[in-house]
């Protein structure tokens, strides 16, 4: 999952000039992050089959 957010966590400035542009850039990364688990569903699934729980790791700035 790293691998589909990286670029996203990447191409934005690691301190937002104002509270506006945090609050866009999380939700980006949210969005982001639910498409991603929504596209590998199904490989979220067959990694719980060994790791009941595993989630993937939500980007952090």
């Amino acid at each position: 999952m790293h691998i589909a957010y990286s670029a996203i966590q990447n191409t934005t400035p690691h301190k937002p000039a104002n509270q506006v542009t945090a609050i866009r850039q999380h939700s980006i990364r949210l969005e982001a992050y639910q498409a991603t688990c929504s596209k590998y569903s199904k490989e979220i699934v067959a990694i719980q089959k060994y790791i009941p729980g595993w989630l993937p790791t939500y980007p952090v700035l």
